[in-house]
């Protein structure tokens, strides 16, 4: 098996020390995703909740492509909202990235993410075999 860490060129650059994602090649290949934020390419942070879920999962599907994967290879998601008004267009946008995809998923309410402008963080899991 083997381990490779990466940050797609279609992600902004990781602020802290972690990377976006960790790819486990062996008899199939399974990537796991960091938290992704509604931070777009250029460092901009998103205005409003809406548009922080629509750059959080464009972010996620970038990662996603860098790793030859699509939505339909995500077998777990989990979600922070900070705001429970939020779930109405989480829900909306997952299904429109999803489709008819239902992957293992845990959505918590918390009190704040690592920067309080931060409202929406998506991570996940794929795999392919």
């Amino acid at each position: 098996m083997t381990l490779t860490f990466t940050n797609p060129p279609a992600v902004h650059t990781p602020g802290a020390r972690y990377v976006h994602a960790a790819l486990v090649e062996g008899p199939g290949r399974r990537l796991v995703i960091s938290g992704q934020i509604g931070v777009a390419p250029d460092g901009t942070v998103a205005a409003g909740g809406a548009a922080q879920v629509a750059q959080a999962l464009a972010n996620l599907r970038a990662i996603l492509a860098a790793h030859g994967m699509a939505p339909e290879h995500i077998v777990k998601m989990g979600v922070f909202l900070t705001d429970r008004a939020l779930i109405p267009a989480w829900r909306a946008q997952r299904d429109a990235v999803l489709g008819p995809i239902a992957p293992c998923s845990t959505l918590l309410i918390v009190a704040g993410l690592a920067d309080p402008r931060f409202v929406f963080e998506v991570e996940a899991e794929a795999f392919s075999a």
